[in-house]
């Protein structure tokens, strides 16, 4: 499967107002290299488990290299989905969406702002990022979870992704969900 590029237009599609289930009302776009700033300041508000969680390595904060290259996305490959809280405009989660070599899957990382979490913002941002990737056309998305991340592998899960252990790394499972079933 070939990957075309986003027109503009299709990339406005993707700007949206999301509601938790709490009731949170979150503005979601795409990134833009003005947001490095704003990503690394976002970084610093999550806690280092959660640095761990998303990054799948010990690392104590996201510095400019990092946050220039979560900023710096194609928009075809890759896409960072990012959302501000609609009341004070502050960045409170991001959902990077990858294609693989095929470009027929995705893979997904999400990060939710600590103060925010048990508010629903991740699983709204995993079912943005599940439709995005699905009118993006890929089949599948797979996120890489550290195994002791309980609480997303259950998210995940209820939301219908299916885990299995990594064969690359014995910490680490693999949930996919087929993004359009037959």
């Amino acid at each position: 499967m070939e990957i075309m590029p986003p027109s503009t237009a299709t990339l406005a599609d993707w700007s949206a107002q999301v509601e938790t289930r709490t009731g949170l009302k979150l503005n979601v776009r795409s990134v833009s290299p003005d947001d490095e700033q704003a990503v690394i300041d976002f970084f610093k508000q999550i806690a280092p488990e959660d640095l761990r969680f998303r990054f799948l390595s010990s690392m104590n904060a996201v510095g400019s290299a990092l946050a220039h290259e979560l900023v710096d996305v194609d928009h075809i490959e890759t896409e960072n989905l990012l959302a501000f809280d609609s009341e004070d405009g502050s960045l409170v989660a991001s959902a990077m969406v990858a294609a693989d070599d095929k470009a027929s899957d995705a893979e997904v990382a999400v990060a939710v702002r600590s103060d925010c979490k048990g508010q629903g913002v991740g699983w709204a941002m995993l079912n943005h990022a599940c439709d995005f990737a699905r009118v993006r056309g890929f089949e599948r998305i797979h996120s890489i979870e550290l195994s002791d991340n309980r609480s997303v592998i259950s998210l995940e899960k209820e939301m219908g992704f299916e885990a299995r252990p990594c064969p690359d790394g014995m910490t680490l499972t693999i949930l996919s969900k087929a993004l359009n079933p037959a």
